[in-house]
């Protein structure tokens, strides 16, 4: 489904990324944790040329990009290839939740618009928020504006969604509505790749855990495994810290 190989990346004179080598197979949740700072993030925007990688190369399906010689045709086909569920929502402010989730189909997809929006209502349907269709973002709450991002990817029928801790602008009473979202995916077998800190969701829902620190992968494996036995002191270290700071589930 997805292969990294060798990703790199730099901002100026400072490495970022440092060859990150990574497999995913169809249907796998794969949750990133590692400490602030690491690079986690930045390899999510780079898969899909939200950043410009400096190096290695991206194979998603049948498609296969050298990031240094990427044509736009290439990251036109890795965009249409993953979805991407941000941290602040990214919702258009002046779009219904309804033509926030229909936009991409029109503009990038080349949907016709009935078309575009019929899905656009089934996704609504499908995440509990088609009485929603005509609010703007300004009404809804964090929770919503989030699910209606997440709807937006779900749409689109990528072969992998990309979320950057969708639960970190979040108020603590609506994070459990998007987790929920969340695992109903994981359920399906969407293909995830997960930047989080909520541990909790990575025990219960994660197939693998990786853990990056200073842009490499230090560790990875089953949660039940690196969550009872890390191998590496920096992800016991991580962990120690991290759990310590979250409430049990």
């Amino acid at each position: 489904m997805i292969k990294l190989e060798g990703l790199s990346k730099k901002f100026g004179n400072t490495s970022v990324l440092n060859g990150i080598d990574m497999t995913i197979a169809q249907g796998e949740i794969v949750v990133i944790i590692g400490p602030s700072g690491t690079g986690k993030s930045t390899l999510l925007r780079c898969i899909n040329f939200l950043e410009q990688p400096s190096g290695g190369e991206i194979t998603v399906g049948n498609l296969k990009v050298d990031v240094c010689k990427a044509t736009r045709k290439d990251i036109l086909a890795l965009r249409r290839a993953t979805a991407f569920v941000f941290q602040n929502y990214a919702l258009f402010a002046n779009k219904t939740a309804l033509d926030n989730i229909a936009e991409r189909l029109i503009v990038v997809d080349r949907w016709p618009k009935e078309k575009a929006k019929k899905r656009a209502m089934e996704i609504l349907q499908r995440i509990g928020m088609e009485t929603k269709a005509d609010a703007y973002p300004a009404s809804l709450s964090g929770g919503q504006q989030q699910r209606v991002g997440i709807g937006r990817a779900m749409a689109t029928g990528a072969e992998v969604i990309l979320f950057d801790e969708p639960t970190s602008s979040l108020d603590p009473e609506w994070v459990d509505e998007v987790l929920s979202l969340m695992k109903q995916l994981a359920q399906e077998r969407q293909t995830m790749l997960v930047v989080t800190h909520e541990m909790a969701f990575a025990r219960d829902v994660a197939d693998r855990v990786v853990f990056i620190d200073e842009g490499r992968i230090v560790e990875q494996g089953p949660p039940s495994e690196l969550f009872s036995n890390p191998q590496d002191p920096r992800t016991r270290d991580f962990l120690k810290k991290i759990l310590a700071d979250q409430p049990p589930s």
